[in-house]
């Protein structure tokens, strides 16, 4: 199975195999790695305002600029394995 194959089954499994609610601090991680993993570096203008949820999001994925695509999907799936573990 590849890399790519892994964390596609991952974001599947963190939709059903996580049975206790990560921390906001997990699911902002769970969050950014599979974008950066998904799609690279963070793109577009950083969200102003109230909208506080966003902006976290924003800034968590654009913490992980540079991280290789590969890198970021390992990651997201060793998270998801950890999470589902609990």
């Amino acid at each position: 199975m590849s890399l790519q194959d892994d964390f596609k089954a991952a974001a599947e499994r963190s939709k059903t195999d996580i049975k206790e609610r990560p921390s906001n601090d997990e699911l902002l991680k769970l969050y950014a790695l599979y974008k950066q993993g998904d799609e690279g570096d963070v793109t577009g203008e950083r969200p102003g305002g109230f909208d506080f949820k966003a902006i976290a999001k924003y800034d968590a994925w654009a913490e992980l600029k540079g991280k290789s695509s590969e890198e970021a999907m390992q990651e997201y799936v060793d998270l998801v394995n950890q999470l589902a573990s609990k």
